[in-house]
């Protein structure tokens, strides 16, 4: 009798090169110390529901707020190409969840939006040269699903704030594990 075995993503990793663990909290910052601060919750328009977003380069870089990665098969270890939903670990003025799910799409540039606030959708991280990156592409569990507009996540920058769109030149970063 044949075995199939299926082939294991190699773990994401943090920083202190470390697996990334589903259900722990970590700051999501950018690769290239230089650019910008962590990860946030951004209100683009004065109003709610919030933007994931990334705060701005300044003299004291802030590291944003800390989100927790919950694998969609349950594996305490969150791994490379495989789903996992986003949440901030944040209370907000919106009164509303601040589970990760995909936007409406700029009607210029056709990029999509990254928001807080609806129901979760599913994420996962590619690896390119080295350097890791967010990406929206749903792997489908019953193999009889509709194929997704798949689209790498980047910053994008709107009235001075920089936002987390599809569509667009990916953002690579790291993770550190939150401490306290």
């Amino acid at each position: 009798m044949a075995t199939i075995a299926m082939a294991q993503s190699p773990p994401v990793l943090d920083a202190d090169r470390r697996p990334l663990r589903s259900g722990v909290k970590y700051h999501v910052l950018p690769a290239a110390t230089d650019t910008a601060g962590g990860l946030t919750l951004i209100s683009r328009n004065d109003s709610c529901p919030l933007y994931v977003g990334q705060e701005p380069l300044s003299e004291v870089v802030s590291q944003g707020f800390p989100l927790i990665l919950t694998s969609r098969d349950g594996d305490s270890v969150i791994r490379e190409g495989r789903d996992f939903k986003i949440v901030f670990s944040a209370a907000t003025i919106c009164v509303q969840p601040t589970a990760w799910t995909v936007g409406e799409a700029d009607p210029k540039t056709s990029r999509r939006f990254i928001v807080t606030g609806g129901d979760k959708d599913y994420f996962n991280i590619g690896k390119h040269n080295g350097l890791y990156n967010f990406r929206w592409c749903p792997n489908c569990p019953s193999g009889n699903c509709p194929k997704p507009r798949c689209g790498d996540a980047g910053i994008v920058i709107e009235n001075g704030k920089r936002l987390f769109v599809l569509d667009g030149p990916a953002f690579p970063f790291q993770f550190r594990r939150v401490t306290n």
